[in-house]
């Protein structure tokens, strides 16, 4: 083998605190915003609020905030404050995405969100309750190690042997990896952890108390007849348990009133919470986006204390009040890039999906990370971030940015088009469809095909189940049923 040594030369961006902090602004949600605004004016006593006036004095107040965040080539020797802050680089590098279990450390910079609106997903709430659950730390890695193993919906993935030979090596029997298991499934929501439907069912069921009308009725149907139960098979499930008409109607009353996914609501009812950061409306027929300048405290550098900062004054005073002017304009500037970034990406998006916002869903055009990357000349992964937790008040509604998104589907034609206009589209046939004869996926991609848009009718069965939506057999039984 040959050593040699080479000596290459190139640029390679330094990361300062302050490029740091340019970075952390441009991906926190809004309420996080706020708390690192707070934070900032307790730790910096050269950050003020911005006095809201009305009439004149709030213009001048406005230009006199504006003029602290600039920055002249005469302030400071060593200031060196760029006019545009290089936030585009490699993120994971300076800032690693938090994993599901970060909240499992105790830190004290937890997202605040996750306690006042609910957490990012099934994961992390069950996480949150683990924390709360006394049990040593061998049984707490076994729980880690269940939740990780829970979907979406809140059924396990893995069987539960499998994850006991995880820890087989460490001397664990099956029987204590179960006891975990069932200590899980008391969490919230109820069901939760189950290994299939009829698991799922029955732990719900557990949870109601013994006298409750028609549990033992509802417990057997779920335990031995599921099946029959799904089919509405009044005559086989009276012939097969002894039941009267009447017990069966209101066992089965019973099980319809439990959730048979229990994790699919958890992490989507935030949206009663959310306050949108930017706002599209449109005027004389052209769309504008805009901030919403509501959404966070307004901050200015303090006059007072910047007036006595004196420049040959080495003093540990005075040295002190340079560092934290400059600390100031550094935190006001980066405030200044991530709105900046913010609105040019929003701005991107409604450019990029007028069809959206002027009819629905249906025309959503597919666009993926790339496409807006390179239309700002930006890394994907900074419009990863900056689209994460960050909300649109559109005429349609209100999205986070993350939802304008999408792959696409080819059409007989040579075109894409957007899976979110697939999923609008589909979703619009089955609730025109015809009662007595529900539409099936493969004539559901028939129609797809007549409009010129190929998709397989497995495409068409992951789209609705991913909706939510029940089968075409199960469409017509539950509307006889229903009648």
């Amino acid at each position: 083998m040959r050593q040699t040594l080479q000596l290459k030369i190139g640029q390679q961006l330094t990361m300062t605190p302050q490029l740091q902090q340019a970075i952390k602004l441009l991906q926190l949600s809004s309420l996080d915003l706020q708390l690192e605004i707070q934070q900032a004016l307790y730790s910096n006593p050269l950050l003020e609020l911005v006095e809201e006036f009305d009439g004149p004095e709030a213009e001048s107040s406005a230009e006199s905030s504006a003029d602290d965040a600039q920055m002249s080539s005469d302030d400071w020797e060593n200031a060196a404050i760029p006019e545009e802050l290089p936030v585009d680089a490699k993120w994971d590098d300076i800032y690693p995405t938090a994993s599901s279990s970060s909240q499992s450390q105790g830190s004290d910079n937890r997202d605040f969100e996750s306690f006042h609106s609910v957490t990012d997903s099934l994961q992390d709430h069950l996480l949150w309750q683990l924390n709360l659950t006394p049990m040593s730390a061998l049984d707490n890695l076994i729980a880690t190690a269940i939740i990780d193993s829970i979907n979406d919906n809140g059924l396990l993935e893995v069987p539960i042997e499998e994850i006991h030979q995880s820890f087989a090596d460490n001397g664990v029997e099956l029987d204590e990896v179960v006891a975990v298991l069932h200590r899980i499934q008391q969490f919230d929501p109820p069901g939760v952890g189950a290994a299939d439907l009829s698991d799922c069912l029955l732990i719900q069921l557990r949870q109601f108390a013994p006298d409750t009308p028609y549990l033992n009725q509802a417990m057997e149907l779920v335990t031995r007849y599921l099946g029959l139960v799904a089919e509405r098979d009044i005559n086989q499930l009276r012939r097969k348990t002894g039941m009267d008409t009447g017990e069966l109607t209101e066992a089965i009353r019973l099980i319809q009133s439990l959730s048979p996914r229990p994790g699919e609501h958890i992490g989507n009812s935030d949206v009663e919470y959310v306050v949108p950061d930017v706002r599209v409306v449109r005027v004389n027929g052209t769309w504008q986006v805009s901030l919403n300048g509501d959404i966070a405290p307004k901050v200015c550098i303090n006059q007072q204390y910047a007036d006595m900062v004196r420049r040959a004054d080495n003093s540990d005073d005075n040295t002190f009040l340079r560092n934290q002017l400059q600390e100031a304009r550094w935190f006001l500037r980066s405030l200044e890039s991530r709105n900046e970034t913010l609105l040019r990406v929003s701005s991107c998006i409604v450019e990029m999906q007028r069809g959206f916002l002027e009819q629905g869903p249906e025309a959503m055009r597919p666009m993926v990370l790339a496409d807006v990357a390179d239309k700002l000349g930006l890394h994907e992964s900074t419009i990863s971030r900056v689209t994460t937790q960050k909300y649109m008040d559109t005429p349609q509604g209100v999205f986070e940015l993350k939802y304008f998104f999408s792959s696409h589907v080819s059409t007989n034609s040579g075109g894409e088009c957007s899976s979110t206009a697939i999923r609008a589209m589909l979703k619009k046939m089955i609730s025109s469809e015809n009662p007595e004869k529900p539409l099936s996926d493969n004539k559901i991609a028939d129609l797809f095909d007549e409009q010129g848009i190929q998709v397989a009718r497995r495409t068409v069965a992951k789209y609705r189940e991913a909706m939510g939506i029940p089968t075409s057999s199960e469409r017509k039984r539950f509307k006889q049923g229903a009648c």
